[in-house]
Order: C-alpha cells, then sequence, then structure tokens
C-alpha cells in the first residue's frame, strides 16, 4: 500500500493487514523480557492455569496489532508519531500456532488547531484470530503528516 497523509484518509474507511503466526517460542521469549507471567512463560504452570494451557501476552498482542498495520505502508512516510489510545481490550487468550491479522478502521479525523503541516488520524483497530475471532481492540491516535501544509491566506 502506498503512504496515505492526513487528507487522503476516509471516516469508515478500513486497512486490512497480513496475518502472522506466533510460536510457543515466540510467546515464550517475549514474555520472559516483559511479562513474565506463569500462564506466558512456563507451559506446566500454564496448563493448570485459568486459560489450560501457555497464551501470548496482551502486550505481545498489542504490539504485534501496531507491528501487521505498520507494515502495511500506509503510514510509512508521514507518521509523525501517535498522541495516545484509549478503550484497549483483550477480548480472547492468543495461544501457539494462532494467526493474527488486523483491520483499522479510520473513525475520527481531525486537523490540527497549531500546526498546519499535520493532524490526528483515530484508527479503532481490531485483531483477529485464524478463525475470525476478535482477540483484541483499541482506539489509538496517529499524528499524520499533510500531504502540503495549508496555504495561509492574508
Amino acid at each position: 500500500m502506498q503512504t496515505k497523509y492526513f487528507e487522503d484518509f476516509l471516516i469508515g474507511e478500513r486497512i486490512e493487514t497480513s496475518g502472522i503466526t506466533l510460536t510457543e517460542a515466540q510467546i515464550i521469549d517475549f514474555a520472559l523480557v516483559y511479562d513474565p507471567q506463569p500462564i506466558h512463560v512456563d507451559t506446566v504452570a500454564a496448563s493448570k492455569g485459568p486459560f489450560g494451557g501457555l497464551i501470548a501476552s496482551g502486550f505481545q498482542t498489542l504490539a504485534l496489532t501496531f507491528r501487521l498495520f505498520r507494515d502495511t505502508g500506509t503510514i510509512h512516510d508521514s507518521s509523525l508519531g501517535g498522541s495516545g489510545g484509549d478503550e484497549l481490550r483483550w477480548l480472547r487468550p492468543v495461544r501457539p500456532g494462532d494467526t493474527l491479522h488486523v483491520i483499522a478502521e479510520a473513525v475520527e479525523i481531525v486537523p490540527s488547531r497549531t500546526r498546519d503541516d499535520r493532524g490526528r488520524v483515530r484508527l479503532q483497530y481490531t485483531t483477529y484470530n485464524q478463525r475470525d475471532e476478535a482477540v483484541l481492540s483499541v482506539l489509538l491516535d496517529h499524528i499524520v503528516a499533510r500531504r502540503s501544509p495549508l496555504a495561509v491566506s492574508v
């Protein structure tokens, strides 16, 4: 996909990503560094836990959600960072062997009031597994460059 600039986004527009399959090793490796709970790093303990087996850290799922979106190229050359997020929900556990993909929908597009070279694009992300079950949802705000700054009339 070609890079989109602020003025290229449309409310309701949906961007779908490719998929990625998580291995047990990837889940454990991530969790050992960032979220070392038994349900993420110990297969024996996880099998006796509330999920009946090893599951990915929700933070890994969130990171993969953004990575999959980033890999579409949608904001590759226009991203000026982010300004936050809301309503993060982990809806279902992600297990070894699950293949995730994301649909990001533009829900709000607001020009900056102070900078004529950018605006905020709010995307509703929903991450799905291979059975098309939603596993994560989050609203993220992206600061996106304009193709060219607005002309100021004098």
